[in-house]
């Protein structure tokens, strides 16, 4: 079994634009930029499922204490739009997702590649969470993660 890219701290942040939920253009440099916040990048693998609606609404409950402590929260899934757009609607989802289809970012940050799943090794994507500096260099990396208690995790790693 061949391992997916492991990003590291102190590693450059693969650059990507990306369509969110309503088909425009996100970049992560820009969201850097524009914002002044690290990025917190969390990687799933489908929308309105049980394990990603759960950490999507973790997410979504803890939003405000993330942006209080300088962070914004970034979702990728390989999802089109127009799930992405249903899926926030139907979960109050408050902050932004993007689609990558193609699965090239997935692939770039390491969440996407040989898992196992119920045994058997399969390609798919790695739940995975990557925080990004302001100087968009990779702060922390937690690979193959579980969708339950995530969040809290996160933000005992971060000080939120």
């Amino acid at each position: 079994m061949s391992d997916p890219i492991r990003l590291e701290p102190g590693d450059q942040a693969p650059d990507f634009t990306l369509s969110d939920a309503d088909g425009q253009p996100v970049t992560l440099s820009k969201v850097l930029a524009d914002t002044g916040k690290s990025v917190v990048l969390y990687f799933y693998p489908a929308a309105m499922t049980p394990g990603c609606t759960t950490q999507a609404c973790d997410f979504r409950d803890n939003i405000a204490e993330f942006a209080a402590a300088g962070f914004t929260v970034l979702g990728v899934s390989p999802d089109k739009p127009e799930k992405l757009a249903q899926f926030r609607e139907q979960e109050s989802l408050t902050f932004t997702l993007l689609g990558d289809p193609d699965k090239d970012t997935l692939r770039a940050y390491g969440a996407f590649g040989e898992k196992k799943n119920y045994g058997r090794v399969v390609q798919g994507v790695i739940r995975s969470t990557v925080i990004v500096g302001t100087d968009g260099k990779v702060t922390k990396a937690f690979h193959n993660v579980k969708a339950t208690g995530h969040v809290d995790r996160i933000k005992k790693e971060l000080g939120v």
